[in-house]
């Protein structure tokens, strides 16, 4: 079975890491209701009319077995339309500046370039960080993103409860800071990362990249 996106930046030397996504759940609700309004009484059968395009596809899908938003993928292609742009944290100018700004190499073999150097401060050992980040293969391929699920992810810096690579590059990060992490693959997921739809596999211990930006460290910036 392969992991929730929520537990992949957790260790893989440890196999329990649960899953925080209710989406499932929301969409077979979602779906399940839809059913029963088109099939349900006349009275009812009015609002049936009000269901909108997903609700309908997602009815579809609980009936044939075909994810909804497999059905959306091959409509878009079907229409000749560009594959959806996901969110980034760096955009095509930003990597352009990137070209010119010096790698950063530490004892580990990570290696990190600044995008953008915060003003705030920088995370003590232990303390919880609120951070954004965009998780990558070394084609680009996006597997993991809090910009999608449009959260921002909090976890204790320096406890071990991330991968190795992205511990130590948030460490010497400041708040308001943006960051570009080169992960080698002894730092990454050892055990690797199973493909998802829409999501490359991450091969065991393989280099990957991760875009970050320290947004703000909890009771910390409370104090001052």
């Amino acid at each position: 079975m392969a992991s929730s996106p929520s537990s992949w930046l957790l260790p893989l030397g440890s196999a329990s890491g649960k899953s925080l996504s209710a989406n499932h759940v929301v969409i077979s609700n979602g779906g399940a209701q839809g059913l029963f309004v088109r099939c349900s009484s006349s009275k009812t059968r009015k609002h049936s009319n009000g269901l909108n395009l997903a609700t309908r596809r997602d009815v579809m899908g609980l009936l044939f077995g075909v994810p909804s938003f497999l059905m959306n993928s091959a409509d878009a292609n079907g229409a000749g339309l560009p594959p959806e742009e996901k969110p980034k944290l760096c955009d095509d100018a930003c990597e352009k500046e990137l070209e010119n700004v010096p790698m950063v190499t530490t004892e580990s073999g990570l290696q990190y370039k600044d995008i953008k150097i915060g003003g705030g401060p920088t995370p003590p050992v232990g303390f919880q960080v609120a951070a954004n980040y965009v998780a990558m293969v070394p084609s680009g391929q996006i597997f993991d993103s809090s910009l999608e699920k449009g959260q921002l992810y909090i976890f204790r810096v320096g406890s071990e409860q991330v991968i190795k690579g992205l511990d130590e590059g948030i460490l010497t990060m400041k708040v308001g800071g943006k960051r570009r992490l080169y992960i080698p693959g002894p730092l990454a997921f050892p055990k690797g990362l199973s493909s998802a739809p829409g999501r490359p596999r991450v091969a065991p211990s393989s280099p990957v990249i991760f875009d970050v930006s320290l947004e703000y460290i909890p009771g910390l910036e409370d104090e001052e």
